[in-house]
């Protein structure tokens, strides 16, 4: 019943992003307009330059972003901690976001790494006054039969963590299964085209933006 539950509050959730993700307007009145945002991940982060068309989207509200992005080929989660970077970055500069992306994490050593050390970088935003999102990715198309359980292992992380989830692979996978439109994808069918991007920068904006709206930022 618990997982029925999760998954209509994410339709929801998806549903309130396909009605509004066009909308330009949307936090023009929000005054709480510069934003500091730390990225953590992978190439599913640095293709096409993520923050920067988040920050563009912003931009289109009236709302400017300070972008950072820590992000190399091939890391999870684990691989930022145990480099220590990010615990410095999370300390001292009094992010209002931080973004953390893994790969998909449709196994369990996936599903764990995704809770577990999400899990510590939760803590060590709680500790610095800072809300943790997660970034749900999607499957190659090669593992597209693994969609479902991406989903699933990014909900209950988010859920088990109190984080906030920008559910990107879920607007995807709705697009793809009401479309058969798969241009997403790159062209290796993992990375994402720019279109792809484009569509993961709205809705991760939307995020942040609708938090802050309601929240405010530490200005």
């Amino acid at each position: 019943m618990l997982l029925k539950r999760r998954f209509f509050l994410l339709f929801l959730l998806i549903s309130n992003f396909q009605l509004s993700i066009a909308s330009k307007a949307l936090f023009v009145d929000n005054p709480y307009q510069n934003l500091k945002v730390l990225f953590i991940g992978n190439s599913l982060t640095y293709t096409n330059n993520l923050p920067e068309l988040v920050k563009k989207e912003a931009l289109l509200q009236d709302i400017r972003l300070e972008m950072t992005m820590i992000a190399y080929p091939n890391y999870a989660l684990i691989d930022h901690l145990n480099d220590g970077d990010i615990q410095k970055l999370i300390a001292e500069n009094n992010y209002d976001f931080v973004v953390v992306q893994q790969g998909p994490s449709s196994q369990a050593e996936g599903k764990k790494m995704l809770l577990e050390d999400g899990a510590k970088i939760k803590k060590l935003c709680q500790d610095n006054g800072t809300e943790m999102v997660y970034f749900m990715v999607w499957p190659s198309k090669q593992y597209y039969y693994t969609y479902d359980d991406v989903i699933k292992n990014h909900i209950h992380a988010a859920t088990s963590n109190e984080a906030l989830l920008a559910p990107v692979g879920a607007v995807w996978k709705m697009h793809f299964d009401k479309t058969n439109d798969y241009s997403y994808y790159g062209a290796d069918g993992f990375h994402p085209s720019l279109i792809g991007s484009k569509i993961a920068a709205k809705v991760i904006n939307k995020t942040i933006c609708k938090q802050s709206a309601v929240y405010g930022n530490k200005d």
